[in-house]
């Protein structure tokens, strides 16, 4: 399910604010009942009209995206940096991130217009592994490590257990490349399990969204999910939940 305002957004009518203002006004009716909450959810089943036309629901589309370092995991940025969408210029759907990735991260990030698919995959109990490398400094002791396998505290409660391996040490530059593999999504994450353990994260980049990966892409290049891809993220996502 979906909110309303986002429904008519994504199938171009209006801005989601702009899309709001509809709603508010009686523009907006649901399976012929005028809709004036913006807290309304509706189902791809559900007939939505806009001023008395029919909106047509969009062509599903997925795309994988190697993102960059410095751009912004949004559709719109209102300082005006670079976005994820900027790199989709070509793409006639009105397509978001699922998730996001920070500013300064690179890596892999999924990009759709199927609102259910997307808000499924970012479900809680939807535990899907996201493997990141990251290049930290200083080098971390085993037992930190092991911290970060059983969990940490940050200021929004423990994390769930990580998966980790240290793959360089560069003890010249008193640096360390690691692996983590985690299935949270919260907001700099990996960054902040890092400085949990004194060892503050100097590059970071996201190798893997379950079994998907950046094989085959350089920075800034896209390309879109199989069908058959996109059922297996179905099926992976209902095996974790």
């Amino acid at each position: 399910m979906e909110r309303l305002q986002k429904v008519i957004a994504h199938a171009g009518i209006a801005s989601r604010r702009k899309a709001e203002e509809m709603i508010l006004e009686g523009r907006v009716k649901v399976n012929g009942n005028v809709v004036k909450e913006l807290g309304r959810k509706v189902t791809s089943s559900d007939q939505v009209e806009v001023d008395g036309v029919k909106i047509e629901g969009e062509e599903p589309v997925y795309f994988l995206f190697y993102k960059p370092r410095g751009v912004i995991s949004s559709v719109e940025d209102d300082k005006g940096r670079k976005v994820v969408t900027d790199f989709f210029r070509k793409v006639e759907q009105r397509i978001y991130p699922v998730g996001r990735l920070d500013y300064d991260t690179s890596g892999l990030l999924l990009l759709t217009n199927d609102g259910e698919f997307a808000n499924w995959l970012m479900h809680p109990s939807n535990e899907i592994d996201k493997v990141y490398v990251a290049k930290v400094k200083g080098i971390p002791s085993r037992e930190k490590l092991i911290s970060l396998a059983r969990g940490v505290m940050l200021e929004d409660g423990k994390t769930a257990p990580a998966k980790t391996k240290l793959l360089n040490v560069d003890k010249r530059k008193d640096t360390a490349i690691v692996e983590i593999t985690i299935h949270e999504g919260r907001n700099r994450q990996v960054r902040r399990m890092f400085e949990a353990i004194g060892h503050p994260v100097l590059k970071l980049k996201r190798e893997k969204y379950g079994f998907l990966t950046l094989n085959g892409l350089r920075t800034g290049e896209i390309r879109e999910l199989t069908h058959h891809e996109v059922k297996q993220l179905r099926v992976l996502a209902m095996k974790k939940s």
